[in-house]
């Protein structure tokens, strides 16, 4: 055995010795990603290292044992899931697969086999290691129903399979397995499991007991299959999956690994993903610059705004809440706009064109079944109403193939008619006395930390300045489609609500501060520390420094209220120079927990952040956004475990970078502009379909020469540091000549300034 064993290792070893000997010039882009970047969290939610196809419904990837946050420190393995990979927190995995020799066990504590990462294949279309207990190579790829193990025993009288389930599980003839998955919502997954050699024998189990019935109902329960195996002998076993029954899980297996050809199932799954991955091509930059700008559209294009649409019943969200369907689809799953409508969605808008109309009717469907415009199964999305960002930006952007009446309809009553408190839960969620002043004098009201709050639909604090400003957003959001659809009165209402910010605004300190009910600011105030665990007593995972800057919409109104554009510098240079004592910053982590990723007092961890960078660009400054965008795609992202300085949040940070790296961002998603900022590559193109691509080259760009000189638009001379999506759209190529030092100049005048909903030059 330890023989084979050795071999193993020595097989390993020598792919990796000639996977690193490839040329560079030959890598496509799929080879550059790191699945296993930001799997450590700084602080908070580590990502997921995650074997999947673009938007697909099955991922496979490691359950570590213990139940571990960081998934990369974990140095054992339980299981590998079968549909997908738990969230930190939960208490079961609900649907698993292992390998196992010796005794019959079942046990989790007992089953689990220790790992090295040294040892590790890992891509976003396959992946590899060694269970080294059992010295049992396991390797995984999947389909957009199914997934694909592969496991190499060694010699043995007693090698097992393991599949654990929560509701049903049945063995079916000599070669299957049927299941049943509980979800969340009531809802089901099933599962139909097919093994490349016949069992030798069989059992079933519940809770830790084994039993010789063919089935079992109820939690904690699975099949245990057995078999002699010579050494480095195979057995493979393919799962398909389905939200509808166990017949559709084995179509769904049929129709799409019809044959026991594991390295043709990989081979497909890498070629789609460099499909996917090769709508956006890069040239020059560093090897590490490819591999974080790769790594980051994988995640991108991972399961947050899943569209599959080849079953038919159901439609999920993020959180596998669903609602039922009738018209086609099996699975069609949004994300939930936690954040994504900053950069997550107009990126995708952009490379995935195709898939946006079908994920605006599922919008609509919500809206049908689920009885309000909601994506997050009951719960309100964060804060505000963003899916109205996402629905508005993508319809002005010329995405129409829904009914943009009934989305309205919901987007308005979700503005008149439904609670703004964050993540209220259940069917409860009229209006409350805080949202009714918001109505009536435009800002949501506080109270000062430490007072007792008795409205009892009041969940993590009210977040009384946050829960304002992001809904004077979506409130513009919702006027710019009233404006489209004929509707002027509501265009004029929620254009006079888009104004509220100015409410919150405070010229004597120059923040964002909250207000109680009567319209008194609370006293005492403090940018940094205010708002209690969170902040959220009067913001939302961040402080005043960050949320005075949320006014995405009208940043030209924001630099009037803060004295003009000179002094709109300043307070920006500020907020990324001020500090906290270096004696004081595990105080202030403990308070603020989403902050990471500083500078200053900037925290680049929490999305409702990323814009501001590009501030600088409204008020003549545009070198200094340039500077700062560099700086953070510097410092805060990396090839490794550490490489993620926040909650990633399904592929929202990053966007962010994606975008960044190409030179250019979103600020305000809905005002059909583009800001730019500072490249990284030599070249950037995007298939924007339809044969037309757009092209970022920046001339002499170096780590150094990050500073614009000049800049060309289809051959004409610009002087704006932003272009509009029709722009884009059109396709063709900005040029941006490249140096080391800042021409303060280009794009600083008051007539360069992006336009905003406030639109008269400020100087």
């Amino acid at each position: 055995m330890k023989k084979g064993f050795y071999i193993l290792l020595v097989c390993f070893a020598i792919f990796q010795i000639l996977a690193s000997c490839k040329n560079d010039q030959s890598k496509d882009p799929v080879d550059y990603v790191n699945p296993n970047i930001g799997t450590i969290g700084h602080l908070l939610v580590a990502t997921e290292s995650m074997v999947q196809l673009p938007h697909g419904m099955v991922q496979t990837g490691q359950n570590p044992y213990p139940e571990i946050s960081d998934r990369y420190l974990a140095d054992k393995i339980s299981s590998f899931s079968l549909r997908a990979l738990p969230r930190y927190g939960t208490k079961t995995i609900p649907s698993w697969i292992m390998a196992t020799t010796g005794k019959e066990v079942v046990k989790t504590a007992e089953i689990a086999s220790t790992f090295d990462h040294d040892f590790e294949i890992v891509t976003p279309y396959f992946s590899s290691l060694i269970l080294e207990n059992y010295h049992i190579s396991v390797g995984a790829t999947v389909t957009e129903h199914a997934s694909f193990y592969q496991f190499t025993f060694a010699k043995s009288t007693e090698s097992h399979i393991l599949l654990g389930f929560n509701s049903k599980v049945m063995i079916v003839g000599n070669n299957a397995v049927e299941a049943v998955e509980n979800m969340l919502k009531g809802q089901k997954a099933y599962f139909y499991a097919e093994f490349s050699k016949p069992f030798s024998s069989t059992n079933t189990w519940k809770g830790i007991t084994i039993s010789s019935q063919p089935e079992q109902v109820g939690d904690s329960i699975g099949a245990l299959i057995s078999f002699p195996t010579t050494e480095g002998e195979k057995i493979e076993v393919k799962v398909g999956v389905s939200y509808i029954d166990i017949g559709q899980a084995k179509q769904n297996l049929k129709n799409e690994i019809p044959e026991w050809n594991f390295d043709q199932i990989k081979n497909r799954a890498k070629d789609i993903w460099n499909s996917s991955l090769g709508k956006i091509q890069i040239e020059g930059g560093t090897e590490a610059e490819h591999v974080k700008f790769y790594s980051a559209l994988y995640r991108v294009m991972l399961g947050n705004q899943s569209v599959n649409l080849t079953e038919y019943g159901r439609y999920f969200s993020r959180f596998d809440s669903a609602v039922h369907s009738t018209d086609g689809h099996d699975f069609y799953r949004v994300a939930s706009n936690w954040g994504s409508h900053h950069s997550l969605f107009p990126l995708f808008l952009l490379v995935e064109p195709d898939k946006q109309n079908d994920m605006l009717r599922s919008y609509v469907r919500m809206e049908e079944q689920g009885g309000w415009l909601s994506n997050s199964g009951g719960y309100r999305n964060m804060i505000g109403r963003h899916e109205v960002a996402t629905i508005t930006d993508a319809y002005l952007k010329g995405f129409r193939d829904f009914d943009v009446e009934k989305a309205y309809a919901g987007m308005k009553r979700n503005s008149m008619e439904t609670t703004m408190l964050s993540r209220h839960l259940g069917s409860n969620n009229g209006l409350t006395e805080l949202d009714k002043v918001y109505l009536e004098k435009g800002f949501f009201p506080a109270i000062p930390t430490g007072e007792k709050e008795w409205v009892p639909q009041v969940g993590f604090g009210r977040q009384a300045v946050a829960i304002t400003l992001e809904n004077c957003y979506d409130d513009w959001c919702v006027a710019l489609m009233a404006k489209q659809l004929g509707k002027n009165d509501d265009y004029a209402y929620f254009m006079k609500r888009a104004h509220n910010y100015e409410n919150v605004f405070d010229p004597i300190t120059g923040f964002m501060r909250p207000k109680t009910a009567d319209g008194k600011w609370i006293e005492p105030f403090d940018p940094i520390w205010s708002g209690g665990q969170g902040g959220r007593d009067y913001y939302t995972e961040n402080n005043g420094w960050n949320y005075t800057w949320y006014v995405p919409h009208d940043v030209n109104g924001l630099v009037k209220l803060m004295g003009g554009r000179d002094r709109f510098v300043q307070k920006l240079n500020k907020l990324f120079t001020t500090t906290v004592p270096q004696y004081s910053k595990f105080k202030f982590l403990a308070q603020y927990p989403d902050m990471t990723g500083w500078i200053g007092m900037y925290s680049h961890g929490n999305e409702i952040t990323w814009h501001i960078p590009y501030l600088y660009n409204y008020a003549g400054a545009p070198w200094m956004t340039q500077r700062r965008v560099r700086q953070i795609m510097d410092l805060w992202y990396g090839t490794g475990p550490l490489g993620m300085c926040g909650d990633e949040d399904y592929g929202e940070m990053s966007s962010w970078y994606v975008f960044s790296a190409m030179g250019f961002y979103t600020v305000s998603p809905g005002s059909l502009i583009y800001d730019i900022g500072s490249p990284l590559f030599n070249r950037s193109v995007i298939d924007i379909g339809d044969g037309k691509k757009f092209v970022v080259e920046a001339k002499n760009v170096s780590k150094q020469n990050k500073y614009i000189q000049s800049a060309e638009l289809n051959s004409k001379s610009i002087d704006r540091p932003w272009f509009s999506h029709e722009e884009l759209m059109q396709g063709g190529k900005l040029i941006l000549n490249m140096g080391p030092l800042p021409n303060k100049a280009w794009g600083s005048s008051s007539e360069a300034a992006q336009p905003s909903m406030t639109r008269q030059k400020l100087k």
